[in-house]
């Protein structure tokens, strides 16, 4: 099987714009930075997930499916969007979510994505306790479904299986084509790493076109001992089953720690920082848990002089700043 585009794009916008951040590159003195705005999109807030719900979707519908099944946290961007493309779509939708910190707000109190869930009317929402095996707990919400005589179609943790790999091959795609057209050739794509299909399709993609940018990925989930034999996995599949990548290496897989800090959606003074910059210099919302950790690892590789004053560095913003309303103390009266 070879790598096709989806026959119409129907979540995103087509190309989404690559923007160069002046003001942030002088202020941190180091390499020239751009971002591409994959936080733009036609779903509901916006986000990088609309990439892999192009295929996912696509996927359900062509095998009879009515109800849309997947897991996450309580202010997974993922979640918010797979509600989004359901309602697009006329399908139901069951999201299983957990607080990954056991410390969220309670359910009526709920802001950010999980408001914006129950806004959007999502058929059904579970909310289970920090410690679930999440991806257990799918599998069984599936079951209950067939069950009740519904047609399930279950989208794993992020929509990272091999499918949704192939939304951020086609991101992929669009750099290099950017990089022709606008005469540019980036040096390094910074990426966050949370579920890793979006790195796994980056790579894949940027090898398969024969670009030499580098792709950085930086952790917000697990550390790099875990998620960089995930995204060489799920590299080996994309080229197996799809044809695409197969010029990857496994040096082509490079993920940082920085910015990680004590965990998953947990705040450091690194990511605070990180969003304010981006907010005050250009105008552009980070979140807390995705983008902010990751930026803020940017600018941690680049205060420990790992980039060249000249390289040319883009960031992927995956989107997810409706967790911002959430998690307001962290920025205005300081973190509690």
């Amino acid at each position: 099987m070879t790598f096709k585009k989806p026959v119409k794009r129907k979540y995103m916008l087509g190309t989404t714009p690559v923007e160069m951040l002046k003001r942030t590159s002088e202020a941190l003195g180091g390499p020239e930075l751009y971002i591409k705005r994959d936080d733009i999109s036609l779903l509901a807030g916006g986000g990088n997930k609309s990439r892999k719900l192009e295929y996912l979707v696509a996927d359900a519908m062509r095998k009879g499916a009515d109800t849309l099944v997947t897991c996450g946290a309580y202010q997974s961007n993922h979640a918010r969007l797979t509600l989004a493309a359901a309602k697009r779509e006329g399908l139901k939708c069951h999201l299983v979510l957990s607080d990954p910190t056991g410390h969220g707000r309670s359910d009526k109190d709920a802001s950010g994505n999980l408001f914006l869930d129950r806004l959007m009317g999502a058929d059904k929402i579970l909310l289970m306790p920090k410690d679930t095996n999440l991806l257990h707990a799918l599998d069984e919400e599936v079951a209950s479904c067939a069950a009740d005589g519904l047609q399930p179609y279950a989208i794993t943790l992020g929509g990272s299986n091999v499918l949704g790999c192939l939304g951020y091959v086609d991101c992929a795609l669009e750099i290099a084509a950017h990089e022709i057209s606008n005469k540019v050739e980036f040096d390094y794509v910074v990426v966050p790493v949370g579920s890793g299909g979006t790195m796994a399709g980056l790579v894949a993609g940027l090898r398969e076109t024969g670009s030499r940018a580098k792709v950085l990925g930086i952790n917000v989930l697990m550390k790099k001992s875990t998620h960089e034999p995930r995204i060489w996995q799920l590299i080996h599949e994309l080229a197996d089953i799809y044809k695409v990548g197969r010029a990857a290496v496994q040096d082509d897989v490079q993920c940082f720690d920085d910015g990680l800090g004590p965990g998953y959606a947990l705040p450091t003074d690194e990511m605070t920082e990180a969003v304010k910059l981006l907010a005050e210099k250009e105008g552009i919302l980070l979140d807390p848990t995705y983008t902010g950790k990751a930026f803020a690892g940017l600018i941690s590789l680049i205060r420990k002089d790992f980039f060249k004053p000249e390289d040319k560095v883009l960031f992927i913003h995956t989107g997810g700043s409706p967790a911002l309303f959430e998690h307001q103390e962290w920025f205005v009266t300081g973190r509690e």
